[in-house]
């Protein structure tokens, strides 16, 4: 698919990291790359190593022109919906650049509240790079978010899943029940509330 680009001087990208999972923010990022600074092996960031990923961020916040993550909380998400809450902070990431950009890719069939002009890209952190060095750094963003409660609370394995609905999570939410970071209005977690009665 050939995405046209519009002739202006700053593009921006945005993604989001985190919709699936049962626990945690869902974090988006946004990104205007420097053109005068490209970066090699920038691609849709689930296919990336996590070493890649890393490295790919720590270069991506080195070299970009402009980049902000954002999320929405938890409770944000519960309130909302989840749909919603991407939305909104897919909006703040945007408006958290410190260079208003002249336009913004969205990955994804669906655009957020922006005051500038936007095209959603499906698949678009394969197709474009902006959106792609988004995704990274949004992905690596929670991802370290998880390992952190991961240690905070070892019985669930955050570190492994990421707050995805495995196995092994469910498990953890049987024996454990949910903890204080878990998404309240998806309906895993409120089957287990309701079987604990919390």
């Amino acid at each position: 698919m050939q995405i046209n680009r519009p002739d202006v001087q700053y593009i921006a990208g945005v993604d989001e990291v985190g919709r699936g999972p049962l626990v945690g923010d869902v974090v988006t990022a946004a990104v205007i790359l420097d053109p005068n600074k490209p970066i090699a092996g920038l691609g849709d960031s689930k296919k990336l190593s996590d070493k890649k990923r890393t490295a790919l961020s720590a270069e991506i916040k080195e070299k970009a022109l402009s980049y902000c993550i954002a999320r929405a909380s938890v409770s944000e998400i519960d309130e909302l919906n989840i749909l919603h809450a991407t939305m909104l902070a897919m909006s703040r990431a945007v408006a958290g650049l410190d260079i208003t950009p002249d336009f913004v890719f969205v990955d994804g069939n669906r655009l957020p509240q922006l005051d500038v002009a936007a095209q959603a890209v499906v698949k678009g952190d394969a197709l474009v790079a902006e959106i792609s060095a988004a995704s990274i750094l949004a992905k690596v963003a929670r991802d370290e978010e998880m390992i952190a409660l991961d240690a905070q609370f070892p019985e669930y394995g955050f570190a492994g899943h990421k707050g995805y609905p495995t196995k092994a999570h469910f498990a953890a939410l049987a024996e454990h029940g949910a903890t204080e970071f878990h998404r309240k209005s998806f309906k895993p977690v409120q089957r287990v509330l309701a079987e604990r009665g919390q």
